[in-house]
């Protein structure tokens, strides 16, 4: 079985999260989704999220492409999910290209091209407008 993971907050999740969550999944049989925590999200990233972690996770669960969802509690779990979970591609999208080819030694590392015409930061600015 050819185990994949990818990284995200998926907060007001769109069709752009459901496109690169489909494409990771066809790489391999079984879609691990590393879900940030609200922890995670406000006191290393400085992001507030509109949803909270178990109403996010419900929904990237309800996904018949994501076959498991676990919390991303920190910047540098990535190489140990990655062995425990035994991994064998890492995904992310292409806004990330490079950050993660340390990863290389342990698995194949995969950059998507993110769904160029929706984004969580676009959807913000919208609904304030």
């Amino acid at each position: 079985m050819k185990r994949v993971i990818t990284y995200g907050t998926y907060d007001l999740l769109h069709y752009g999260h459901i496109n690169l969550l489909q494409r990771a999944r066809a790489l391999g049989d079984y879609l691990i989704v590393a879900l940030s925590t609200d922890e995670f999200n406000w006191n290393s990233k400085q992001k507030k999220c509109y949803f909270s972690y178990e109403k996010r996770k419900k929904m990237l669960e309800a996904l018949r492409c994501v076959d498991l969802v676990i919390p991303e509690e920190n910047w540098e779990q990535k190489a140990e999910d990655v062995r425990l979970y035994k991994v064998d591609t890492f995904v992310m999208g292409d806004d990330w290209t490079g950050k993660f080819d340390f990863l290389k030694e342990q698995c194949e590392v995969v950059y998507l091209p993110r769904t160029p015409e929706i984004s969580t930061s676009q959807i913000k600015s919208d609904l304030k407008a």
